[in-house]
């Protein structure tokens, strides 16, 4: 059966809407928290079916342009789905569902009976509609909208529990936020000032009229705002203090989704409106820096949380690379990778909340004997191999799309790029090597800490959190509806091994809409639009 084309334009809102939606249902039935969940996995389930039938079409029939309540762009707003914003949001949700399910299994709760749980699932659900809302932005003050939706719901999660670390973390990561946002909406204001709209497809059109040196600062300053979000160096500070105070499920869906968005935003902007490559250089430069100043934090670390936190702001570095090279096969071989990268980094946050619920920790010095548990094991081990790039893993598969992109461009600064990021792949599989090493192989009693390993996890310094986490019945033991998804994640990172061939094929295409800007914008103002401009018959 042929699906219709229009049919795209009624999907559209509706990985927006539906989380919306979900979130007020449920904030309606905090007292019933089973019920809360039918809610919220249904949500989610219908977002994910949504979104993979928005790839199929915009994969199909190209890019699509929705303007919300009937109002013409560049004054409505403005919905775009193309290859990639779909295949965004088909990964995304792929990673909230399961996440969601996981934290179920978990029962929420991660610390004593008197956290406010009954806010976790709708707080979920409005993140969830504020990374869609992102992904599907028009127009760069709906892009900010995304952002802050996210960052508000962000907030909440991650301070769960309140205990001292948690509230700490919190109070860093409001203030950096809060600053990046800050940072963004100048960028919009002096977007607007020197284009006269906001709509990013007529904003394309009008920047190239816009003096280089004046188009080369905004790019400049949203690059700042961007960066922050994608915890790209120097800029990446704030991360590995932030995320492993949170529960599992929650540093699992950061780690997975958040910065993604900032990198999807550097991405857009980079390709749609500044396009001349005038900051590539530096670019390239900081994605080289956020590589190998990030493994060799990860390096040092005895924390497994904090160490795959590195890990995560160093293969930050392997996206901004591919977008800095500004080449098809530069982009293509980035789209790829963020969405290996969403998939298994998720996957290892899962792993480790899982380690937490058998062995009480995350600390290096506490961990010991694990491979006891051979599905433990087995589910920690392939997504470990497959983010340090193992053939014939997707994470292989992605860096050497992205180092061919760059002997390809053959510039001086894209071969240190490839010699980065081959060096950075050696430290990452020496990373998790020796989290393998000291965790799984070596005797529990050998630790320097071992006989503290049934404590609380190393991330929980309050006191009386920590002793009602040590006094819980369900240490040791891990629940089906934690591994269930936590194996489904996997299997779709495998799935990205088996059928790259296909998968490489759509970020290609979305690698060439992404070069073509003519389409992106034919879609939104209608086919023909930039050469009216240039014959002077639009404004």
């Amino acid at each position: 059966m042929t699906l219709p084309q229009s049919l795209i334009t009624t999907l559209m809102p509706l990985p927006v809407l539906v989380p919306l939606l979900a979130a007020a249902i449920t904030l309606v039935l905090a007292r019933r928290p089973r019920v809360q969940r039918v809610v919220t996995i249904s949500a989610l389930t219908i977002v994910l079916a949504v979104s993979g039938l928005l790839l199929y079409l915009a994969d199909r029939d190209g890019t699509t342009a929705l303007q919300v309540g009937g109002w013409d762009a560049p004054i409505g707003i403005t919905l775009v789905v193309d290859r990639l914003a779909a295949l965004m949001l088909v990964v995304s949700s792929i990673v909230l569902l399961a996440v969601i399910v996981y934290a179920v299994g978990q029962g929420v709760r991660d610390g004593t009976e008197h956290q406010p749980v009954s806010i976790f699932l709708p707080t979920y659900l409005v993140l969830t509609a504020g990374v869609c809302n992102a992904f599907l932005a028009g127009d760069l003050f709906n892009l900010f909208v995304g952002f802050e939706v996210l960052l508000a719901a962000s907030f909440v999660l991650l301070t769960l529990g309140a205990s001292i670390d948690r509230v700490r973390a919190g109070v860093s990561y409001v203030m950096v936020s809060m600053v990046s946002s800050l940072v963004f909406l100048c960028g919009i204001a002096f977007a607007y000032a020197a284009t006269g709209t906001l709509n990013l497809a007529q904003m394309a059109v009008r920047m190239d009229g816009v003096p280089v040196g004046i188009r080369t600062a905004i790019f400049a300053v949203l690059l700042v705002a961007f960066g922050i979000k994608a915890a790209i160096f120097p800029l990446s500070n704030w991360l590995p203090d932030s995320y492993p105070t949170a529960p599992a499920p929650v540093t699992a869906v950061f780690a997975g989704l958040l910065t993604k968005v900032g990198v999807y935003a550097i991405m857009r902007t980079h390709t749609l409106l500044f396009p001349g490559g005038e900051l590539d250089n530096v670019l390239m430069i900081a994605g080289l820096l956020t590589m190998i100043v990030g493994i060799l934090g990860a390096i040092a670390q005895n924390d497994i949380k904090r160490l795959l936190s590195f890990t995560l702001v160093s293969h930050i570095g392997y996206m901004v690379f591919g977008i800095a090279l500004s080449t098809t096969a530069g982009l293509s071989g980035a789209v790829y990778y963020v969405a290996h990268h969403i998939l298994v980094q998720t996957t290892l946050f899962l792993v480790v909340g899982l380690i937490e619920r058998q062995a009480g920790s995350s600390s290096l010095r506490r961990l010991g004997g694990l491979a006891a548990s051979p599905v433990l094991a087995v589910v920690f081990l392939l997504p470990a191999l497959n983010l340090g790039g193992i053939p014939p893993f997707s994470g292989f598969i992605g860096k050497i799309a992205l180092l061919e992109a760059g002997t390809q461009q053959a510039s001086v600064l894209a071969w240190v790029l490839v010699a980065g990021g081959t060096l950075t792949s050696l430290l990452t599989l020496y990373a998790v090597a020796r989290v393998w090493t000291k965790a799984f192989w070596r005797p529990r009693a050998d630790a320097p800490e071992g006989d503290r390993a049934d404590a609380a996890p190393s991330a929980l310094i309050d006191e009386s959190f920590d002793i009602a986490y040590a006094k819980r019945a369900d240490v040791g033991r891990m629940p089906v509806f934690m591994l269930v998804p936590t194996g489904a994640l996997i299997a779709v990172g495998l799935a990205m091994m088996v059928f790259a061939g296909q998968i490489i094929e759509i970020s290609d295409r979305a690698a060439v809409d992404l070069q073509d800007r003519s389409i992106y914008i034919d879609a939104v103002l209608g086919p023909g639009y930039v050469e009216q401009v240039e014959a002077g018959g639009a404004p």
